[in-house]
């Protein structure tokens, strides 16, 4: 891949008439129902899904199936919809099964390039929201195409995988194995989904093992390769996009909140040494957007240059969202070091969604292996 050329399309960065009525449907819908005090109780339950809220956001309004051609079931949008909506959970902070769900398992499916069979029907029940979905990789996994972790013979499944999120709210396994893509039903037998602790108590994380478990074969070996790679790519670009959001939250709460915050008789925001770290976050946030919105355009128009947009969406989008989500946590003061402030949600987040479908680091090094800068 060579550096942009005069030829190269401009991507669409603007959010269009139809994308900002996406956003007021989901944030009425989150302010509503996924406020945070909920998000906090939810946290600390053994539940933090709300059943009737994902219901809401996947049937209701459309949202699990923006990616899903209308032919198919779905609403024919496309990742650019499905980017505003991850900005607003991210705002939220709010646990809800998207990014794994209708994101990297419903592109996954799509990537098959099949019109009929097994693939389908789920492709469909997705959509609808009838049915959520996981594809069975690690969450804080590296660039995709390592050896696979389970062996499938004569369509039993033999393997562990661990950091699987969203595996304890599936319905049904993507599991990609040595020789093809499977779908596998959780509570089959020879399936154990195993809870872990996460960072991150409004993301869980589980193990997943399998010892004989019976699978339908979706694809077999390259195309299976293909999918998961376009699933994994089309998650980490929109992964982008909800990073985007947690840091527009944490910017606004923090310049809100030291706009009322008085010490000396004056709003401590209007200290000097506050206005600079803001301004600096602001440059930084507004920055993110571009870069996730590039992605979220370049995956939208598979453009041959989307890989190269999604690693540099990440590469850039999760140290700013550590980063505003440190930065709110320290500005609030003692409030942002308790629990019944929701700052300390934010943090996680960032922090777990730093590690996720690979590292700012290991990004670099994908733009380094794409960019062929002209010589001098």
């Amino acid at each position: 891949m060579t550096a942009p050329t005069d030829e190269t399309p401009t991507p669409d960065l603007l959010y269009s008439e139809a994308e900002e009525d996406l956003r007021a449907a989901v944030r009425s819908l989150l302010d509503d129902r996924s406020d945070a005090p909920t998000v906090l109780a939810r946290a600390e339950s053994d539940t933090p899904y709300d059943p009737q809220l994902w219901k809401a956001l996947a049937a209701d309004i459309g949202a699990a199936g923006l990616l899903v051609p209308e032919e198919l079931g779905g609403q024919g949008a496309g990742p650019r919809e499905a980017a505003v909506v991850l900005e607003e959970l991210g705002r939220g902070v709010t646990p809800a099964p998207y990014l794994t769900s209708a994101v990297v398992a419903t592109e996954t499916l799509l990537a098959l390039s099949v019109r009929e069979g097994p693939a389908i029907g789920l492709l469909g029940e997705l959509a609808a929201g009838r049915r959520i979905a996981v594809l069975a990789a690690p969450f804080a996994a590296g660039r995709p195409g390592g050896a696979q972790p389970v062996a499938a013979v004569a369509d039993t499944l033999e393997g562990t995988v661990t950091g699987v999120a969203d595996a304890a709210a599936a319905d049904v396994l993507l599991v990609p194995t040595t020789d093809g893509l499977y779908a596998v039903e959780p509570d089959a037998e020879g399936v154990a989904v195993e809870p872990l602790v996460p960072l991150d108590l409004t993301r869980p994380l589980a193990t997943v093992t399998l010892r004989g478990a019976a699978g339908t074969r979706l694809a077999d070996g390259a195309s299976a390769v293909a999918a998961v790679r376009r699933g994994l790519l089309a998650g980490a670009g929109l992964l982008a996009s909800e990073q985007l959001g947690l840091a527009e939250w944490c910017l606004t709460e923090t310049v809100r909140y030291t706009r009322e915050r008085h010490q000396f008789n004056r709003p401590v925001g209007s200290f000097q040494a506050l206005k600079h770290r803001m301004a600096q976050l602001w440059l930084e946030v507004v920055s993110a957007r571009a870069a996730a919105r590039n992605a979220a355009d370049a995956l939208a128009s598979s453009s041959p240059d989307a890989p190269l947009a999604v690693a540099v969406a990440q590469a850039y989008c999760s140290g700013v969202a550590v980063r505003a989500a440190e930065e709110c946590v320290q500005l609030h003061g003692g409030i942002g070091m308790t629990w019944e402030h929701p700052a300390h949600l934010y943090l996680k987040r960032a922090k777990a969604d730093s590690v996720a479908y690979g590292t700012a680091g290991q990004h670099r090094a994908t733009v380094a292996e794409l960019v062929e800068l002209p010589a001098p």
